[in-house]
């Protein structure tokens, strides 16, 4: 997994670039009916739940991507997960949406191009009520406790676990954060977080078992050197009032 293109990375808010060409996200067909039934599983290294290729990210990106799976990341009751941080801070998880370009015939085969795959990441945050949306992938972990377990969740609107303002996002070409790797992605960091209840969180950390048969944890890859890429945002981050330094 080496390379000058890895992800994640620590999105730096002096350093980016703001880019009003960045259009806001649209997600077309992520609202899924109840009686279509979804794939959840542990594999091991984290909880993945197959989306239809219905789901499709139609704005924002210059071409178009298909959904394929979502995932997320996470840390431990003693410290947070997240894998990208900002301003080097780390938040409690993460989830990435993963989604590879139409022109390919599959996921695979598109992984290996450089237009190949478009992943849209959200940080989680520990917030006081429950978050029906979470609820809805959560309430299913006691039965996927063990690595290659699988479940059948049934349909709901998979945009709910993504925040609401798609406007406002980090954008950078990255890579997989899991072998092998491939520095193929587009990358879109949301800047609002979405909230999880106390016992939301903690059931996501202290559920699924790993291939060693412990506690799933920690299961985000550490920042990697941005190499000179530029990371741009949506929206300004810094006030346009430069001061001079001292």
């Amino acid at each position: 997994c080496g390379g000058t293109k890895q992800s994640p990375i620590n999105v730096d808010t002096a350093h980016v670039i703001f880019s009003p060409d960045l259009r806001p996200i649209q997600l077309s067909g992520y609202s899924l009916p109840a009686n279509k039934q979804l794939k959840l599983k542990n594999n091991g290294h984290t909880v993945v739940l197959d989306l239809p290729d219905s789901l499709a990210l139609t704005g924002g990106y210059a071409q178009q991507y298909r959904a394929v799976q979502l995932h997320l990341h996470w840390g431990s009751p003693s410290g947070p997960g997240s894998e990208h941080t900002v301003n080097g801070r780390r938040f409690a998880a993460e989830i990435h949406v993963v989604h590879y370009n139409t022109k390919y015939d599959s996921f695979t085969e598109a992984m290996v191009h450089p237009d190949g795959l478009a992943v849209l990441g959200a940080f989680l945050e520990v917030g006081h009520g429950e978050n029906q949306y979470y609820h809805e992938i959560l309430k299913h972990l006691i039965e996927i406790q063990e690595v290659g377990q699988e479940t059948l969740v049934s349909g709901f609107n998979i945009a709910g676990l993504l925040p609401a303002n798609l406007k406002l996002y980090f954008h950078y070409n990255g890579s997989l954060t899991t072998p092998p790797c491939y520095q193929t992605v587009k990358w879109t960091v949301f800047n609002q977080t979405m909230l999880l209840s106390h016992h939301q969180m903690s059931l996501l950390v202290s559920t699924l078992r790993s291939p060693e048969d412990k506690l799933l944890q920690n299961n985000y890859r550490p920042v990697q050197s941005l190499h000179g890429r530029r990371v741009l945002a949506s929206f300004q981050t810094t006030p346009s009032v430069k001061h001079s330094p001292g």
